[in-house]
């Protein structure tokens, strides 16, 4: 039997991918830095990668997966359009990358704390997505 907690952890998993993959939408069109503009496309590859790992286990699961909360998501598009409508710079864009990607993390590190029963596949893909979070902040420092 399936545990809950491996589906749950899968579900949430998934609803950050799909944030951070329209974040990473939202903003390429402003970047000027060809090599800002590589750590983005890159790191969307990534999770492009994780999100069919994540569809693939989920619909084994007989599951939907999980879209990202209308209010995180009506909260993030608004401070990105106000944001870049004030300042379409690198610097801008590094900033709104770094506080997305710090969310991801805290909320994915929070899951993986709540849902511990998960198995260790998913668990895996928690901490997969962590890194690859933690790598794109590291990665726009520099624009900061």
């Amino acid at each position: 039997m399936i545990e809950p907690d491996t589906i749950k952890l899968l579900r949430e998993c998934d609803a950050g991918i799909k944030m951070g993959i329209s974040s990473i939408d939202k903003v390429l069109d402003y970047v000027h830095d060809e090599k800002l503009r590589k750590y983005l496309v890159d790191c969307k590859h990534d999770h492009d990668e994780l999100k069919e790992e994540i569809q693939a286990l989920i619909s084994k699961f007989h599951d939907d997966g999980k879209e990202p909360e209308l209010m995180a998501k009506g909260m993030s598009w608004i401070k990105t359009n106000v944001m870049l409508a004030m300042n379409e710079s690198d610097e801008t864009i590094a900033d709104l990358m770094t506080d997305g990607c710090n969310m991801g993390v805290k909320s994915l590190s929070r899951y993986l704390n709540q849902y511990k029963a998960a198995d260790e596949k998913s668990k895996n893909i928690a901490k997969h997505l962590i890194k690859v979070e933690e790598k794109l902040v590291e990665d726009v420092r520099p624009y900061l």
